[in-house]
């Protein structure tokens, strides 16, 4: 839409009240293929006012009403500019406690406010651990703090670990510690790129982040559309800038220092050991490790650092053809460029007590080999910007519990490690992923040979039986929710539909507890866990607006605030 977008103050302006205020409003639905002007005369209509006096409109969310598909709806919030905005707030009925959804209501303050600054003469350097969306926005928050952080990563950077990942994908060469899950940009960096959460979000951290990431060169849109994406090509660049700018700010980046140790007297860290045996002097250290290094949780647990095990989920990647999900989601509008590739979510709750549900679904995407350890097979889902290939994938996974692994806290992890070496001998050891038609495996039968839906895994898939390639409850479940979710998706259990295993890496395994007001570790004075590794996030955005806040804390931990 030509209606421009919202201004945004810059970071580092001052905070300063406007002399003109915006209007919200929301709940303008419109048809899908509706003429632009239509969207002013809807705004006209509900302010009761002349086109002379309408003078700015910003877009500020916009997502459709898919449920009758012959006539799909668009629904939209905006920001306007009057010449008298007292007389429209003026019109508007009283609305009690509850405010109505259809309200004009002033527009609120989501521009980001920093917490502190940094004092002159600062001793030491608070550290981040770790270059995913939490790391960076850590790094970037308190660089913009001017407390000039050393942030360090055991990968590479990202153009370089892109490489690398490729060299599994293409040559079965895995680099232990330049992979999908670790380097610069972290894991999501090879997925989807959504930018969208569940997470409660009060003080506006998520438009922070969307604005960032639009300065480094993402998609203007993703900040008016209801499920923004950005897809791995243009996360490579964005988050090369995004480290530029942190550098910018008195930033300092340490690739491939993997920190090896940590150094904590009488309940307060005091450093970091690197694998180098490098010390580094820090009372503030914040720990935004990913969901995979299991290496670092096992040294903190070592170290006596607090952690207890968390529930995660275990499954397999679907994959369908696109078009078949186009469809059933968009009936006769299917292909519209306004609605791109359609996803989906499905959850059913299962006669055994298990709920199996999508995860991480990639429209027009592709699976792919996400181990970070030798000799283990792992999937994941991940998509282009366009999502323009032929095959939607989505994780379909089971919930499980640490009682279904009990005893230690890291129990999570040999958990996890067992069904990933199970997949790598069901796919011929050679970095095979194993595979199954959605036909043959709710018959109970092994799979032969492919049909009409080619697996996109790389380097390649194993046709045969993924009845032991997960706990049998699991597979139970599975086999009990295809068939529900074909009475959703006309077509999901399809014979040739294909199952690709496994997917283990849903979440953490581990929760490094916090403090929630501190948000430090409950015995480690001046850790900070932060993010999805440390069981706080589950995605780009939650991970990113967790980096905010634990950056935060460290500012206001270290000015007394």
């Amino acid at each position: 839409m030509a209606m421009g977008f919202p201004d945004h103050r810059p970071i580092d302006a001052p905070d300063v009240t406007p002399e003109l205020h915006m209007l919200r409003i929301a709940e303008i639905q419109l048809p899908l293929d509706h003429p632009e002007a239509d969207l002013r005369a809807a705004i006209l209509a509900r302010l009761g006012i002349p086109d002379d006096q309408l003078l700015s409109v910003s877009l500020f969310r916009r997502s459709y009403d898919a449920r009758k598909k012959s006539a799909i709806l668009l629904n939209y919030s905006v920001d306007v500019e009057v010449a008298d905005e007292a007389a429209v707030l003026q019109r508007q009925p009283a609305q009690g406690k509850a405010v109505s959804k259809t309200a004009i209501v002033p527009t609120p303050d989501t521009n980001y406010h920093f917490v502190a600054r940094a004092p002159a003469g600062l001793r030491q350097r608070p550290v981040v651990i770790g270059t995913g969306p939490c790391g960076i926005f850590a790094g970037l928050i308190l660089a913009e703090m001017g407390f000039n952080p050393i942030i360090l990563e055991r990968g590479k950077t990202v153009r370089e670990r892109t490489k690398d990942t490729w060299g599994l994908w293409r040559q079965r060469q895995l680099k232990p510690e330049s992979n999908v899950q670790y380097g610069e940009g972290g894991a999501g960096t090879f997925s989807d790129g959504k930018l969208y959460s569940q997470v409660k979000d009060p003080k506006h951290y998520g438009r922070k982040v969307l604005t960032e990431f639009v300065a480094a060169d993402a998609p203007p849109e993703i900040m008016y559309v209801s499920k923004p994406h950005i897809g791995t090509f243009r996360l490579v660049k964005m988050v090369q800038l995004m480290r530029e700018k942190i550098v910018s700010l008195g930033g300092e980046f340490r690739f491939e220092q993997k920190v090896s140790d940590v150094v904590i007297q009488d309940g307060q860290m005091r450093g970091v050991v690197l694998e180098s045996g490098e010390h580094i002097e820090a009372d503030h250290v914040v720990l935004a490790i990913g969901h995979s290094a299991r290496d670092t949780f096992q040294m903190l647990y070592d170290r006596g650092v607090y952690m207890e095990a968390k529930p995660f989920s275990v499954g397999f990647r679907a994959e369908h053809p696109q078009s078949l999900i186009d469809r059933c989601r968009f009936g006769p509008n299917a292909g519209n460029p306004i609605l791109g590739a359609a996803d989906y979510k499905l959850v059913h709750h299962c006669s055994n007590g298990r709920a199996v549900y999508s995860f991480c679904m990639c429209p027009g995407g592709t699976v792919v080999a996400a181990t970070s350890e030798p000799e283990r097979v792992v999937t994941n889902g991940m998509s282009q910007y366009s999502r323009n290939e032929r095959n939607a994938n989505s994780g379909i996974v089971v919930g499980i519990s640490p009682a279904d692994y009990p005893g230690h806290p890291l129990a999570g992890i040999e958990f996890q490690r067992h069904w990933e070496s199970r997949a790598y001998e069901l796919g011929g050891r050679t970095y095979d992923a194993p595979g199954q038609l959605v036909g043959d495996f709710l018959a109970k039968r092994p799979s032969r040979e492919l049909g009409s839906v080619i697996p996109s895994y790389k380097p390649g898939v194993l046709l045969g039986d993924l009845s032991t390639s997960l706990p049998d409850y699991a597979i139970d479940a599975i086999r009990e929710a295809l068939p529900e979710f074909d009475k959703q998706i006309r077509g999901y259990a399809m014979n040739d539909a294909v199952l690709t295993g496994v997917e283990t890496r849903t979440s953490s395994p581990v929760r490094i507890r916090r403090d929630d007001k501190t948000l430090q570790s409950l015995n480690t004075k001046g850790l900070f866990p932060a993010g999805e590794g440390a069981g706080y996030a589950g995605g780009i955005m939650s991970a990113a607006i967790d980096g905010i806040k634990v950056a935060e804390a460290v500012a206001l931990s270290i000015t007394g605030g």
